[in-house]
């Protein structure tokens, strides 16, 4: 059977989806994963829980589609990116827990050497800044006990979460990762696709610790046989936002899609163009098949599907995520109620970690409704944010192809759509990161001939236009835009 098994592995939940050929679901198994807040700003994740999560979800998957290990044709691994997993080769233990890409705690030394900014982003395409893998593992090096020594003789691994699961799957016979994960590093070249010495040196990061990288869609080794019940070869390998970006079949230049779970990530294709954003988005791997990498511009917004977690686990103003949108809709607007999403700081246009959240505007007629409703549309005013960054470095998009969890509700959805000014997609398959990490290995395995083979399986759920005056659209923002600059801690 030409059946695929996708394992995405996200910031707050790991799941696993078994898909046919074209790209239907079959069967599905997801687990939440527990958030560790040990000091604010940091973030922290059990390397460990997630191992064994991402095995019990594929075993679930598979006996939700009733299928053996036998009938798929390979694993693609999709995987939040920039956490970085330190661990011993040997007994194959993390030596500490993985640090999430949201945490904060190497805040001071980025701005110790912003000096090197331009530099960076020259060889990487990204930002000086505690989101990205390589300060995090020298802060590892230096904290942890005898680490850095040990690093240096070679008894120590580095991976992303991609990395670090395809280590344990294939019981610690390969190291490998993809182009588009070792992007997101600060450690990788992505004009030359090559670990760059000068990096290494620069964050402390001995070579020895670093996975090799492979295309997106290779043979990445196989399964332990005992785990599935037989060998599976794993052919796809793709970050989240890139995998989002297969799924969505944006494999033309100017084609834009934006992805809304925990976080929330808006990439456009510039196809084989390193293009230098001067707005503070990210260039980066969008995906290499074949040897050839395709670029993409970035635009990575910290919190967008967590702001409705916050509201439901931290402040309990709703039971569920799906009472936000009932909420919303009570009420014609927020009346002048914002609430600015920045627990960790702003991502990009600012790129602000100091940062805090708040919510501005209340009065005594504020109710949890507004509060709700603010909540869900600062995820549609963060769009705009990138979007007009966007359009200052390369292209404007003229429609936006969306997925993630948030887009199933038909608010969020609209008002990205009114807030835009500009046509808002939802297709068929929301779980485009699945999608697109299954379709990475369905190319490896012959089951796909080509991109436009993967482009032809793509279809639209529905179409949003924008309905809201353009010039109340622009006012809303604008009062976003005041809100904004109260929380910020530096310009």
């Amino acid at each position: 059977m030409n059946c695929l098994l996708a394992i995405d592995q996200g910031t707050t939940s790991t799941r696993a989806i078994v898909f046919d050929a074209a790209g239907h679901k079959l069967g599905t198994h997801q687990v939440e994963l527990p958030q560790s807040f040990p000091h604010p700003g940091w973030v922290e994740h059990d390397a460990l829980r997630i191992r064994d999560d991402a095995l019990a979800c594929a075993q679930g998957a598979l006996k939700a589609a009733r299928l053996e290990a036998r009938n798929i044709a390979g694993i693609g691994i999709t995987n939040q990116r920039e956490t970085a997993v330190v661990w011993d080769r040997a007994t194959g233990k993390p030596i500490h827990p993985a640090i999430v890409w949201q945490d904060r705690r190497t805040a001071d030394f980025c701005a110790q050497h912003a000096d090197r900014s331009d530099w960076l982003a020259d060889r990487t395409g990204l930002l000086l800044d505690p989101y990205f893998s390589a300060t995090k593992i020298g802060w590892m090096l230096d904290h942890v006990k005898g680490a850095r020594a040990r690093a240096e003789n070679g008894e120590l691994a580095f991976g992303t979460i991609d990395c670090w699961l395809l280590w344990t799957l294939t019981g610690g016979k390969v190291h490998a990762t993809d182009a588009s994960n070792a992007s997101r590093t600060a450690l990788f070249n992505i004009r030359t696709q090559a670990w760059d010495d000068e990096l290494l040196k620069f964050f402390g990061v001995p070579r020895a610790m670093l996975p090799e990288v492979l295309d997106c869609a290779a043979e990445f080794g196989s399964t332990q046989a005992d785990l599935l019940g037989a060998p599976v070869p794993i052919r796809g390998m793709l970050g989240d936002q890139q995998a989002a970006t297969v799924g969505q079949a944006c494999f033309a230049p100017g084609m834009t899609k934006s992805t809304y779970g925990t976080g929330c990530f808006m990439v456009l294709n510039t196809g084989d163009e390193f293009v230098r954003s001067r707005n503070k988005l990210l260039s980066t791997v969008a995906y290499r098949f074949g040897g050839k990498t395709t670029y993409a511009l970035e635009g990575s917004i910290f919190v967008a599907g967590a702001a409705v977690q916050w509201l439901r686990d931290a402040v309990h103003l709703v039971a569920s995520a799906g009472d936000t949108e009932k909420l919303a809709r009570s009420i014609e607007d927020t009346e002048g109620v914002y609430l600015v999403p920045a627990f960790t700081g702003l991502g990009a246009p600012y790129w602000d970690p100091q940062a805090r959240g708040a919510i501005l505007g209340l009065t005594r007629n504020s109710g949890i409704a507004h509060i709700v409703r603010a909540a869900l549309e600062s995820v549609c005013y963060q769009t705009r944010d990138l979007m007009g960054a966007m359009g200052q470095d390369a292209v404007a998009p003229t429609e936006l192809r969306v997925d993630g969890g948030m887009v199933v509700n038909d608010f969020v959805t609209q008002t990205l759509a009114d807030v835009l000014k500009l046509p808002v997609v939802r297709p068929a398959t929301v779980e485009t990161t699945a999608l697109g990490a299954a379709f990475a290995a369905g190319l490896q395995a012959g089951v796909y001939d080509s991109l436009d083979a993967i482009s032809r399986l793509w279809e639209a759920e529905r179409r949003f236009e924008p309905k809201l005056a353009a010039d109340r659209a622009d006012d809303l923002y604008e009062g976003w835009l005041d809100a904004v600059a109260r929380v910020r801690c530096q310009s």
